[in-house]
């Protein structure tokens, strides 16, 4: 199974956007999967507001902790982190129309997705930009 698939299956069996795709990639980022689990789940339904997409929220916590130098001294990553997320951000919202939750889910909007396929379009371009596959 991908993570892709990973992130869907999770999704059907309870979890939120945000822990459904976060879990996924837990051995990438070296992460326990209850805390990854516990971690996310304030970031589902767009921060229980429906703002941010927790989809998106959760590809911003991969990121993180996959180039984050964890240096509490002297950090050096952040430009290289918010330089990835603001591909995957762009990506993820011309691909999808929005990364608002509300927007997203808008019986107006036409080009409307299940939130299964915005965590698998989530999966998908963190598997692309960040892992190169």
């Amino acid at each position: 199974m991908d993570r892709k698939e990973q992130a869907t299956f999770l999704h059907k069996q309870g979890f939120n956007c945000a822990q459904s795709v976060a879990c996924s990639f837990c051995h990438v980022m070296g992460a326990d999967p209850e805390t990854t689990f516990r971690l996310a789940e304030g970031f589902g339904f767009g921060m229980g507001t429906m703002g941010t997409c927790g989809a998106v929220s959760a590809m911003a916590m991969v990121v993180g902790m996959k180039i984050s130098d964890g240096d509490l001294d002297a950090p050096k990553t952040k430009k290289e982190c918010y330089a990835m997320m603001k591909k995957l951000y762009k990506e993820f919202e011309e691909i999808n129309g929005s990364t608002v939750c509300a927007e997203l889910k808008s019986s107006g909007n036409d080009n409307r997705k299940s939130c299964d396929e915005l965590i698998q379009c989530a999966a998908e371009l963190l598997d692309k930009h960040l892992l190169g596959l």
